[in-house]
């Protein structure tokens, strides 16, 4: 067992570098496409951001045209940026037609949504059984019950998280195009503490992170020591 003193202790002894946890949070905000708040922390912070924060701008907007469904918009603008970020990525530039039809589905345009099925996406499905295998997920959606397109319990292809998955996934692609990363670290990082908890779980009984947010140190039972918040 490991006393809160004891663990405190030790947090105290670790060093971090103050410009290491700036790199941390201006990579965060680049990534993510917030410009004016790593405008702002570049300002206060003198972190540089590793890239042009204009390009973000751009990013944004295609990402935003994505998740409001907007697909055709959003795949103009990536070919105004940068045509080759599709030209190259045959799976990616499905996914956005698939993405295209379904939100034909949705607007109940069901003739415009079946020409562009037999058009564009069921010559690139002969070929290839992956593309074939989505392609027939999507057109299920022709027999739903109307009731259920208008709300209440929709399918996962006509959620939000199914446009925001899309739009994660052009964001990713872009960043690559531009040799940035696609992923933040900060996450990452979030992970790697959740996954050391978990290992010394196992080892000792120690004052534990269970809020990642407030970052309160607290016992294994839910229970907090002392009422004050980590230092690490």
């Amino acid at each position: 067992m490991i006393s809160r003193e004891d663990w405190e202790k030790k947090l105290k002894e670790v060093s971090v570098n103050k410009h290491d946890l700036n790199k941390l949070v201006m990579n965060y905000l680049v990534i993510e496409g917030y410009k004016e708040a790593a405008e702002t922390f570049m300002s206060e912070s003198g972190t540089d951001a590793t890239m042009d924060l204009q390009s973000i701008e751009g990013r944004m907007q295609i990402r935003n045209a994505v998740q409001n469904g907007r697909i055709m918009d959003a795949i103009e603008k990536v070919n105004d940026m940068n045509p080759e970020v599709l030209d190259n990525d045959t799976e990616l530039f499905f996914q956005l037609q698939r993405q295209h039809l379904i939100e034909l589905i949705r607007e109940k345009k069901y003739e415009e949504a079946l020409e562009y099925a037999r058009d564009e996406l069921a010559p690139q499905a002969e070929d290839n059984p992956n593309f074939l295998d989505e392609l027939e997920q999507v057109m299920v959606l022709f027999a739903i019950d109307e009731n259920k397109m208008s709300g209440g319990s929709l399918p996962e292809l006509l959620s939000a998280s199914q446009r925001l998955k899309t739009a994660s996934e052009l964001n990713a692609a872009i960043l690559s195009s531009q040799c940035q990363e696609k992923d933040p670290k900060l996450p990452n990082l979030l992970k790697m503490l959740i996954w050391a908890q978990h290992q010394l779980d196992e080892k000792a009984v120690y004052p534990r992170m269970h809020d990642l947010v407030s970052a309160k140190l607290e016992n294994k039972d839910g229970g907090s020591e002392g009422g004050s918040e980590s230092r690490g």
